[in-house]
């Protein structure tokens, strides 16, 4: 489960091709007031890869392979403010971003696939750019609007932010961060695979050491999907892990039961990292959609 999948790539083309897996080719594109670093992979159908907050697209190492020798289109980014896309300097908003990105690709139809705060801007994409997205999976989702109410999640929050000012911040920072959102409420650190746990707190630290800088510089605007699910009108497919905060599993019940036609995926010995942790019936459970899905 190494965080570092990159395959050698020529200088002049700018492709990666690691003589066995998918040629990648990388670029940037240009949003307001900066840029997104890119990588794509493939040809068909489009589908994009969105990542997690405080994260970047090495978390969808696995699936970026597996998608793109499975005859689609894969693209993946890092979201402004995450790994080497701008830093943030004034508001903005990520939907607007992953429009833009994807003019730039010409790609104008596609399926987002998103992973907690990448769902959530899957969730505005789809509302605010209906035509743009063919359809939706949302992986331990969030959703603009909705506030956080999980007793574990909001002492941790509160801890996160105290660090901020404390000594060893970063670090601490960083931990409070892991318990939310890899070990969850259910366990303790040392009962979670230490592999992933670093895989993540690796990709975290780059993550604030990068752009930590820019933080508080804007805001981001986004759509309040929170009220408007029932207008979502794409084939949609939600997958939570059972170990999982109650947060993220009301979040998926809530799209469950409001978007028309949306089904529910509940993946087993897996938290918050459901697309890591139980890569099998994820990639499992996506395929199928994904075989479905009409496009």
């Amino acid at each position: 489960m190494s965080s570092d999948m990159r395959v050698p790539m020529d200088a002049e083309s700018g492709a990666q091709d690691s003589g066995t897996g998918p040629a990648v080719e990388s670029g940037t594109a240009p949003v307001a007031g900066g840029e997104l670093y890119y990588e794509t992979a493939g040809s068909g159908p489009a589908l994009v890869l969105l990542h997690e907050g405080m994260l970047d697209l090495t978390t969808w190492d696995e699936q970026f392979v597996r998608l793109a020798r499975a005859g689609h289109r894969v693209i993946r980014y890092d979201a402004r403010g995450h790994g080497r896309s701008t830093q943030v300097d004034g508001d903005y908003a990520h939907h607007e971003d992953l429009r833009a990105l994807l003019a730039h690709l010409d790609a104008p139809r596609a399926t987002l696939i998103g992973h907690s705060h990448g769902a959530r801007v899957a969730l505005d994409s789809a509302l605010a750019y209906p035509d743009a997205v063919a359809a939706l999976v949302l992986a331990a989702p969030g959703i603009s609007g909705r506030t956080f109410a999980d007793p574990f999640l909001l002492h941790h929050i509160r801890e996160q932010v105290a660090a901020v000012s404390a000594p060893g911040g970063v670090r601490l920072f960083i931990e409070h961060f892991l318990r939310m959102w890899v070990d969850g409420p259910h366990r303790e650190p040392a009962q979670v695979d230490p592999v992933l746990r670093e895989r993540i707190r690796a990709t975290a630290r780059a993550t604030v050491t990068a752009h930590a800088e820019s933080m508080g510089r804007g805001a981001a605007f986004e759509v309040g999907a929170a009220h408007r699910l029932a207008e979502i009108r794409v084939p949609t497919l939600v997958l939570d892990g059972d170990l999982d905060s109650t947060d993220i599993s009301a979040n998926a019940h809530a799209v469950a039961l409001a978007v028309p036609g949306a089904r529910r995926a509940r993946i087993p010995a897996a938290g918050h990292m459901v697309h890591l942790e139980n890569a099998a019936e994820f990639d499992r459970e996506l395929a199928g959609f994904l075989r479905g899905a009409a496009y």
